[in-house]
């Protein structure tokens, strides 16, 4: 059964879609560089037309040998132009790092702080969660094999989220310049103060957050900016001690509180009075 050969202006014309159909429709046997790639599928059916045709069309030794390498240097151009680039990891905190291509963002892992789960560490891909493992390498891997192979779902890239998206870098100054105002130290496993552990800022998807290092539970609390990030860990021990609790429920609502301060509220007899 013959098929009609595709030239390569036709199938720059074909949608992903319709070189699919092609690449079945010939029965196709080169491999697709990258499935999500338009080029990749172009290639790989160029290849393979162009593989029949040289068992199809007598030819000197010469025309086979200049043909060849023409068609080599073109498959050796394609392939450097459709080889997926390399992922790059920007590490927003301890626990949050996002995963890129160039300056798309790719998938994130995230960590998941509840209480009797074993399989902590999740990948995260249009906020939602496709994938848990035990450890982060182990996401790390998921991530790669399955971006490789094009069966990574799609991160939806939202022109106006990206421009206001900040990045790991970005994020990562911001937090060093709070702390710098109020003479913390930034150390890889948190932020400290005269050598005290006060507890860790980050942002995840836009949403700025801290983690007290006194909360057992380690619960993200949420804020609206790094400063105010840091602000509250500020607070960690001078608040209940230097101002009564009218003053502190003035900017710390009692829902957002931890059971710690609850509990050191109670201990200083002022909760009923407030």
């Amino acid at each position: 059964m013959t098929h009609q050969i595709n030239s390569h202006q036709q199938l720059q014309l074909k949608s992903i879609a319709r070189l699919k159909q092609i690449y079945s429709e010939i029965g196709c046997t080169a491999y697709v560089i990258d499935k999500r790639c338009k080029d990749a599928w172009m290639n790989a059916i160029t290849r393979y037309q162009a593989s029949i045709l040289a068992k199809a069309t007598p030819a000197t030794s010469d025309e086979q040998t200049k043909a060849q390498a023409e068609l080599d240097h073109h498959l050796a151009t394609q392939a450097q132009a459709v080889a997926p680039e390399e992922l790059r990891t920007v590490e927003i905190s301890f626990y949050d790092h996002e995963y890129y291509c160039g300056d798309k963002l790719i998938a994130a892992i995230t960590h998941d702080h509840n209480d009797f789960v074993t399989q902590r560490w999740v990948v995260v891909v249009n906020g939602a969660e496709i994938h848990r493992a035990a450890t982060p390498m182990l996401c790390d891997r998921y991530i790669r094999i399955h971006y490789k192979d094009g069966s990574l779902p799609v991160q939806e890239q939202n022109a106006t989220a990206t421009t206001a998206t900040t990045t790991g870098n970005e994020i990562m100054s911001q937090i060093f310049n709070e702390c710098e105002k109020f003479g913390f130290e930034i150390l890889d496993d948190g932020i400290y103060r005269n050598d005290e552990k006060l507890g860790e800022v980050g942002c995840s998807n836009g949403n700025w957050w801290f983690i007290r290092a006194e909360d057992e539970t380690q619960q993200r609390i949420s804020c609206d900016s790094a400063l105010d990030a840091v602000w509250w860990l500020s607070m960690v021990d001078v608040s209940l001690s230097s101002e009564s609790a009218d003053e502190y429920l003035k900017y710390r609502p009692l829902e957002q509180m931890t059971g710690d301060e609850l509990q050191r509220l109670l201990e200083k007899g002022e909760l009923v009075a407030a």
